[in-house]
């Protein structure tokens, strides 16, 4: 059987850890009463016995009469109920005790534990009901005014449907307000009150953090209102049936971001005109495409609060088991009967006996129903309740299946070169460049896939929570297992290919008869990518080309977490970049017919865009964090940009020094190189880590840790400082005796991609840590809608 301590660690919500009754300390304060219990009892063990059935008779029956009569004060214990100076607060509840226990101290400090737990409680609950009961106020309100612009469409869609027939796309004829747009968003106030609600639970700012997310909560008010306006280029303000709104749709997508540009163009073109129109103002259309964008914004927000009542509902249940079980522990403990008298003061508690969340929690699925699922309630709970998909046993069969096929080819092919001399450093090797670089850099994305899987796997067992903080559907998401499926599987396939090319190399066939087989792979790989059928994964193969097409967009789209977190990923996964851009060079220009593997180096431009894919991922995270200044005004992430500005710095030394080979372009080479790793190397320590905090309790790390032994934070960070030197190798010019150069190459990037995984874990434990800091469970929805008061 299970205990309990490891159930309610199960199941609690990782981000409000600390807000959950602290059962472990009062398990221990309840193990030094029993302590002191069994040293005063083992000496008269035998008096005790024969006395302890008549004590527990009477206590019992004292006890029986508490529900007949008015007899509280004559129990062990009273518990007194301290009315508080603000309604936000809530009640402070403290036990008096009114018996004599064997260890007094021991067994006051329990009960002071267990007053401040339940305080905590109390306080929290009523601090995140607040807070959600706002949430849905304002969506109701977003709802309301939803469906008057829905009707107000349907109507003079109608009218021009009766007048003119015409099958075009219809819109609202708004007025625009001339006023400046100064009056905060709805986001903002939720932001706010999320932060007042953190300082109010006494709760110390977590470290910081690269994510949009924690970056959006710990906005600054003063940055927010330079300029008298928001740093946002989709505020509207119209009036629309008496109503003054403003119109906030976020930028993030590039047509959103055109056509919010040309808005402000228009609007500086004709200012003058527009403020001479009177009090009407200038006419605006909200067509179709907004009020659905609109719409879908008010549907997460009404998902993402649904989602948060019912952790509210597990906070509740939870806490109330936790009280329970540890009461009855006491009473095991001390033979006394503090858990009827206790438990009805917890009962009775305002975090058990609030209904507010229940009623509201039957208010949205009930809004949900009519307005979102055509009063569907199957098809809603598919929202509001998405249910888990189940891990089958036949997918742990077929890892297991192809890591031993994998294994066996891998051993046959090394074999096989081994014999053959193929990695034997040779003058003009045909093989080593024309099929190796295919070889390497599905070992490189494999391997790399492969580490993002032990990942999965280390953030389950801490339980941190990427599932919210990348965003993932739980009913699309990739499970460990199915990462290791794919690696598995796509290896063996890509060294079963290869030992087949090699095998008919040695039959005595030439190249050119077999130098189709490579490129077949490749192609193979990148049909399945994008195949349309719902095969092998589709909906998370069509979310890894959106993220790619992000980056690859990055000044024009939204930056969130999972777009940067890939970024940094292909950061560390340049080689492969630049096999994929030669080999697709050989095959395309059809190199591959003539044997001419180096024609795409001798060609200027073909080598020119070799080198510049070099410096491509270290530009696309560049303009991510442009584009997250230019969205949030902070400069931390214009010094985050400087970063990726020395690393391109310091490859652009390295291929110099690469075609030069000068003393001038080497010494240039160490000092870009010295100078960005060091900058590398404290923005993944301070930064992206949150390590060496000066005034933490574990030294050089932070106060707040996942991992149990601390030996392995340092251990890490060595690593991390080690592997971050490989390009020294381009100075030194070492690589492995009676072996080809570029398996030294292959080597270091394999070590790049291992330090990659490593510090991805840590990247995650510091963004969960600064979630769970700020009780951060539900994602912040923006919301369309704010209604603006004339006089603003």
């Amino acid at each position: 059987m299970v205990k309990f301590s490891k159930q309610f660690e199960g199941q609690l919500i990782p981000e409000w850890k600390e807000a959950f009754v602290d059962y472990w300390q009062l398990k221990k304060d309840l193990k030094k009463v029993h302590l002191f219990n069994n040293t005063n009892n083992t000496p008269n063990k035998h008096q005790s016995s024969s006395s302890s059935l008549p004590k527990y008779i009477f206590s019992s029956i004292r006890n029986y009469s508490l529900f007949g009569h008015q007899h509280r004060e004559h129990g062990p214990i009273q518990v007194h109920r301290k009315l508080a100076s603000s309604s936000f607060n809530g009640d402070l509840y403290e036990t008096e005790m009114l018996e004599q226990f064997s260890d007094t101290d021991a067994t006051k400090e329990f009960f002071a534990c267990l007053d401040q737990q339940l305080n905590k409680v109390n306080k929290f609950y009523r601090t995140k009901e607040k807070e959600f009961m706002d949430r849905g106020d304002s969506l109701k309100k977003q709802m309301d005014i939803l469906l008057m612009l829905k009707s107000t469409f349907k109507e003079q869609q109608g009218k021009a449907g009766s007048s003119h027939g015409s099958k075009e796309d219809q819109s609202i004829s708004c007025t625009f307000s001339n006023e400046e747009d100064s009056v905060r968003s709805r986001t903002q106030q939720e932001e706010m009150q999320d932060t007042t609600s953190t300082e109010d639970l006494e709760k110390n700012e977590a470290p910081f953090s690269d994510s949009p997310r924690a970056d959006e909560l710990a906005k600054s008010t003063q940055m927010k209102r330079e300029n008298g306006k928001e740093r946002t280029l989709s505020g509207r303000v119209i009036n629309c049936q008496g109503k003054n709104l403003r119109i906030n749709i976020p930028l993030t997508t590039p047509s959103r971001t055109f056509s919010a540009i040309s808005y402000l163009l228009r609007e500086d073109l004709f200012n003058q005109s527009s403020r001479k129109c009177g009090p009407e103002g200038a006419n605006i259309h909200l067509n179709k495409t907004n009020m659905h964008r609109a719409e879908k914004m008010i549907k997460g927000g009404f998902i993402e609060l649904y989602k948060g009542l019912g952790y509210l509902k597990v906070y509740r249940n939870l806490n109330m088991l936790a009280f329970i079980k540890i009461l009855k522990k006491f009473d095991k403990v001390t033979a006394k009967q503090i858990l009827p008298i206790y438990l009805k003061v917890v009962e009775s508690s305002y975090f058990n006996s609030s209904d507010k969340v229940m009623k509201l929690a039957d208010e949205v699925e009930e809004l949900f129903i009519k307005n979102f699922a055509e009063d569907n309630r199957r098809k809603a709970m598919k929202y509001l309740r998405p249910s888990q998909r189940k891990e089958s046993h036949a997918v742990t069969f077929f890892i297991g299946l192809f890591t031993g096929c994998f294994l066996a080819l891998v051993a046959g092919y090394a074999i096989m070169a081994h014999v053959t001399g193929l990695y034997r450093p040779h003058q003009n090797s045909v093989y080593m460049e024309t099929t190796y670089p295919v070889l390497s850099m599905f070992s490189l994305v494999f391997l790399h896939f492969f580490l993002y899987g032990c990942n999965i796997l280390a953030w389950r067992k801490t339980r941190i929570n990427y599932s919210f903080i990348f965003e993932l559907a739980p009913t699309k998401e990739l499970k460990y297992r199915d990462i290791f499926l794919i690696c598995t599987m796509a290896m063996s396939a890509v060294v079963g290919v290869m030992f087949l090319h090699l095998t008919l190399l040695t039959k005595g066939y030439s190249f050119a008869q077999v130098q189709d087989i490579p490129g077949l792979l490749l192609l193979g790989f990148l049909l399945i990518l994008i195949c349309p059928f719902n095969i092998i994964y589709r909906s998370s193969r069509y979310r890894f080309l959106c993220v790619i097409r992000n980056i690859s967009l990055s000044p024009l789209y939204k930056v969130v977490m999972l777009d940067f977190f890939m970024a940094d990923q292909l950061c560390s996964q340049v080689p492969m970049l630049r096999s994929l851009e030669y080999v697709a060079c050989y095959y395309i220009t059809g190199s591959y017919k003539t044997q001419d593997y180096g024609y795409c180096m001798r060609t200027k431009h073909y080598r020119d865009l070799a080198y510049a894919v070099s410096f491509l991922p270290y530009y696309w995270r560049a303009m991510q964090c442009a584009r997250r200044w230019f969205d949030e005004g902070q400069t931390s992430h214009l010094v985050n940009l400087g970063k990726y500005v020395s690393a391109m710095l310091a490859a652009g030394a390295k291929v110099a020094y690469e075609k030069d080979g000068s003393v001038g372009w080497l010494c240039l080479l160490v000092i870009m190189s010295s100078a960005a790793t060091v900058y590398q190397l404290y923005w993944d320590f301070v930064k992206d880590w949150g390590l060496l905090q000066m005034n933490s309790k574990n030294p050089w790390l932070r106060n707040e840790l996942m991992l149990h032994r601390k030996a392995i934070y340092y251990l890490s960070m060595g690593l991390n400082l080690i592997l971050r030197l490989a390009w020294l190798q381009t100075v030194l010019h070492s690589s492995f005796e009676n072996v080809d150069y570029r398996v030294t190459c292959l080597f270091l990037a394999s070590l790049e991609v291992i330090r990659r995984g490593l510090w991805n874990f840590f990247r995650l434990e510091n963004e969960h840590l600064n979630n769970a800091g700020k009780f951060r469970a539900v994602e912040i929805v923006p919301l369309p809608f704010h209604e603006v008061e004339e006089e603003d």
